[in-house]
């Protein structure tokens, strides 16, 4: 028995080394690679990924066909037509008598060129506009999913910051609790000093918990926005605001410059146009058309006899309108209304453009003080924990003032971190609202 497990050794090697190889296959696909991201490349990444801007994309295509279409009725119209008729007709008077059976086969080119046609003509005008107008609108679109992302990626690298501060509590807390051990068993505090120590513990490894879940959240949020799969770990580089003492001053104002750069503006100067050429359309139904008609080819009786002779037709069409059962008036009418429709959209967006360069202005300058604020909460938190601490160290308190000391620490790390976020946010909606949400990279901290 001894021998043949000592022969069956080396066949029980090979399919060992067989199952770690099939397992270690296993493990590589089961792995996926981390997607790496600093905010440069999360904002190059959506014009390729994002759905939002994909479909604004297509609409864009769409629209270029249908000023296609739209066009087709200047160019000329050719097509090339063949028939073969058979035919027999009958005579009629005191007897009914019928005639020879006549074939025909016919080969042609046909054309039709408008020479003057101005509703077709200002109908593609309009199309042509259509295309700019979709094209700032996928540009809007773009702008708007950028913003989108660059306030996912800043939450999300505040939420993992935002943990290491919990870990830093815990770290506290801990410290604390070995700290009320040693002064119990020195007769210096009570055991209750070590139950409020744990207290302490607990509360921070529970936020440590809650905190884990608001990483993945945000996590998700930018997996999302750039189509990533599901279980694609994310790795985001760090990126900070200059935080400048004032605004810098600059050749054109916020105002001007969102007029200058925003697509929707720019969209909806556009779509006035594009009204202005479709009230033209319509009125110039009332117009006359010119266009020119013909066609040539080969006529014989049969296809292909040999037996074929050339006809040829050509002409010249002028058409009038005379009465189009009131079509044209309800036409310019329907344009007439959009067209005021359309004014009144820009008047209300040039007024809500106005309105969210002031706000977004304002807002930058308050996070801006609420950062300095925080920053002296935070150095005050800091020096009240050390004395809480010396003073527990020496007997002369037990251990509630450093527990609240800690968690005034605590907050004031949190609202610290929290001042910077809001800050880096007013930065990039202030990017936004002036139509270059890209400009908060330039603004990236040394």
């Amino acid at each position: 028995m001894a021998e043949s497990l000592l022969r069956s050794l080396p066949r029980l090697s090979t399919f060992l080394r067989l199952g770690a190889g099939l397992a270690l296959v296993t493990l590589g696909a089961l792995t996926t690679t981390a997607a790496s991201y600093d905010l440069a490349d999360a904002l190059e990444a959506v014009d390729d990924t994002n759905l939002s801007v994909l479909l604004s994309r297509e609409t864009v295509l769409q629209t270029m066909e249908t000023a296609t279409q739209a066009r087709a009725g200047l160019l000329p119209n050719l097509t090339l037509d063949a028939s073969q008729r058979r035919s027999q007709s009958a005579s009629f008077g005191s007897t009914v008598s019928r005639n020879g059976i006549n074939n025909r086969f016919d080969v042609g080119l046909n054309g039709r060129l408008d020479l003057l046609d101005p509703q077709t003509i200002a109908t593609h005008q309009a199309a042509k506009i259509g295309i700019l107008v979709a094209r700032q609108n996928a540009e809007s679109t773009r702008e708007t999913v950028r913003a989108a992302v660059a306030t996912v990626f800043l939450q999300h690298r505040r939420n993992l910051a935002r943990l290491d501060l919990i870990n830093a509590d815990i770290t506290r807390a801990d410290a604390l609790l070995d700290l009320a051990v040693r002064q119990r068993d020195a007769g210096v505090a009570t055991q209750i000093d070590v139950t409020r120590a744990q207290a302490q513990l607990a509360i921070a490894q529970q936020a440590r918990l809650q905190q884990e879940t608001e990483v993945r959240a945000t996590e998700l949020q930018f997996i999302r926005l750039l189509a990533l799969p599901v279980d694609t770990p994310v790795s985001l580089a760090p990126f900070a605001v200059t935080i400048s003492t004032s605004e810098s001053t600059v050749l054109v104002s916020p105002e001007d410059q969102a007029f200058a750069h925003r697509a929707d503006y720019q969209s909806s100067a556009q779509r006035l146009e594009q009204s202005d050429l479709e009230v033209r359309a319509a009125k110039f139904n009332r117009l006359p058309s010119l266009s020119l008609n013909g066609n040539y080819g080969r006529a014989s009786a049969t296809a292909f006899d040999g037996e074929d002779a050339a006809v040829w037709s050509a002409g010249v069409s002028l058409s009038v309108p005379v009465f189009d059962g009131l079509r044209t008036g309800s036409l310019t009418r329907l344009a007439l209304s959009r067209r005021r429709a359309n004014q009144l959209r820009h008047e209300d967006l040039t007024r809500g453009i106005s309105a969210e360069v002031q706000l977004a202005l304002q807002d930058t300058a308050s996070r801006r003080a609420q950062i300095q604020v925080a920053q002296t909460s935070l150095a005050l938190a800091e020096d009240e924990l050390e004395l809480a601490q010396i003073r527990f160290e020496q007997g002369a308190a037990d251990n509630r003032e450093m527990i609240e000391a800690q968690n005034r620490l605590a907050v004031a790390s949190d609202n610290l971190l929290g001042a910077t976020l809001q800050y880096n946010l007013s930065r990039v909606e202030l990017a936004r609202v002036t139509g270059d949400v890209r400009a908060i990279l330039r603004e990236q901290a040394p």
